[in-house]
């Protein structure tokens, strides 16, 4: 146990960096593009973008994670996952080719047909990856993955930032997202060297595993893409272009704080998912830190989106600035159950998981509709919050049904982090309102500044009282405690 722990201490690590560095480096991306590109710009590829994440995830049959599960895979395992990856990759081109003009007619713009077929080749070759690069993933082996993760996104954000340079051209990011795919691929068998081949063979028995996955993920996609297409046909792609940016910008924090524990975390759950009360432990004290962490983040992004958008992207993005406000608040309180699903997938229950995004599913669509009809693109913003909240009560309901916590023992686990959240938007929001609106780098770049540190300190104050206040717990202050001492060790042990 002891070295599982070590293991994935210094996986999360990798994990950890290469999500910093690839937002980031995501962040300057969008930032750079939306200067010298328009928001219908975003708004367009968006709608190819969109179009072919909800086909793919229709068809995905979720293999990755039936090799992680499986105990040990062969290499007629990987041949099979390659071959079905490819195979249902080459399918899902050719249909997104096919309807590319009946799409652009529906969205009343012609531009879409050569976007579509363009993205319909992006989808081809990433049907050509390296189904064994994930058993790195499996070994709690992660620094090819940041590699990976980092080299990619980098080549990605050179050729959009050239090219839109040279043209100021949707085809910017297009092109970007196409040459991304295609080093990624490229990377997966260097990092992992195999030579596939066309087998079946194991067909059967990946499908038992990855079965609910691939209906989660089918209902999902839909739920969480269905909104750009509404907004797309009904608002416009100015508005879509607002949307897409505003989401991403506020998804990054609480996501990207959350992601490397999530990954890493399916494996090592798996390790112990046959004792329920060493599982319930893991997560309880997993799942307390992932909110210390990505709840005062999304929190934090919220309170500094006027002058952050004021800063990076300029006047004709403020419309984004509720958008970012109302969603990365959304997304810090999901964060508190951001790891539900490694929780689950661990134990083999993937059914739960359906079942909850079916539900999910059902009332968020209604909710979109109604929020478009009364409200545009603010009520479709509102109406997220809103069905974003009302999923708490189904990711409590599972963790039960896994783990055996009850309620309050699971919001013991996150009293701390909104209360401190809480206390730390007291001590921002009456500033913000202070401060006159300003087009000046300078003054935006103090203000975000100030706002940092004083919401910073308020958190870190609030969680520090409330935590000797409570005697000291187990939970995410004392782990994090440990996590900086295993860190100082790691640095005087690193060869300088």
């Amino acid at each position: 146990m002891q070295n599982i722990r070590h293991r994935l201490f210094k996986g999360t690590l990798w994990l950890a960096s290469a999500r910093v560095a690839t937002n980031l480096l995501s962040l300057v991306s969008t930032f750079f593009l939306a200067r010298l590109l328009v928001p219908a710009d975003f708004g367009l590829v968006a709608l190819g973008t969109t179009i072919l994440t909800i086909v793919n995830s229709v068809t995905n049959i979720s293999l990755s994670q039936a090799l992680v599960q499986h105990r040990a895979p062969t290499t007629d395992h990987f041949h099979t996952a390659w071959t079905l990856n490819f195979g249902r990759a080459a399918i899902i081109a050719a249909l997104m080719a096919a309807s590319a003009q009946p799409l652009s007619v529906f969205f009343e713009d012609t531009r879409l047909v050569s976007v579509i077929l363009v993205l319909s080749l992006s989808m081809l070759c990433s049907g050509l990856e390296n189904p064994r690069a994930i058993m790195l993933t499996r070994d709690l082996v992660f620094w090819q993955q940041f590699m990976l993760q980092v080299s990619q996104t980098l080549v990605s954000l050179v050729v959009s930032i050239v090219l839109a340079v040279l043209y100021q051209s949707y085809w910017a990011l297009v092109i970007g997202t196409v040459a991304g795919q295609v080093a990624g691929v490229m990377l997966s068998y260097g990092i992992m060297p195999f030579r596939p081949r066309f087998k079946v063979v194991h067909t059967k028995e990946l499908f038992s595993f990855s079965l609910w996955l691939t209906f989660c993920q089918i209902i999902t996609t839909i739920n969480w893409n269905f909104d750009q297409l509404l907004v797309g046909k009904f608002l416009g792609q100015t508005a879509l272009g607002y949307y897409t940016v505003g989401n991403k910008i506020a998804i990054i924090p609480s996501r990207e704080a959350t992601a490397p524990l999530t990954v890493s975390l399916f494996p090592a759950f798996s390790r112990v998912a046959d004792d329920r009360s060493r599982l319930a432990a893991a997560y309880q004290s997993a799942t307390g830190l992932a909110a210390a962490i990505a709840l005062p983040l999304g929190v934090g992004t919220a309170l500094i989106a006027d002058p952050l958008v004021r800063l990076t992207m300029g006047e004709k993005w403020l419309p984004t600035v509720l958008m970012i406000q109302v969603l990365a608040c959304v997304f810090g309180f999901q964060s508190m159950f951001s790891l539900v699903q490694p929780l689950v997938m661990a134990t083999g229950r993937t059914q739960l998981l359906f079942k909850r995004d079916l539900q999910a599913f059902a009332a968020r669509i209604p909710l979109l509709v109604i929020g478009l009809y009364f409200g545009g693109l603010p009520g479709v913003v509102y109406a997220r919050a809103v069905s974003g909240t009302a999923t708490f009560f189904m990711q409590t309901s599972m963790v039960t049904q896994v783990t055996g916590l009850t309620f309050m023992e699971q919001a013991r686990a996150h009293f701390r982090a909104l209360a401190a959240s809480v206390v730390m938007a007291a001590a921002v929001v009456p500033i913000t309102m202070a401060m006159p609106d300003s087009f000046r780098p300078l003054d935006n770049a103090l203000e975000i500044a100030a706002l940092v540190l004083i919401g910073g300190a308020a958190y870190i104050a609030a969680t520090l009282v409330l935590w000797m206040m409570m005697r000291r717990p187990e939970g995410p202050e004392a782990e994090i405690l440990r996590i900086i001492d295993k860190v100082r060790n790691f640095l005087r042990r690193a060869p300088a």
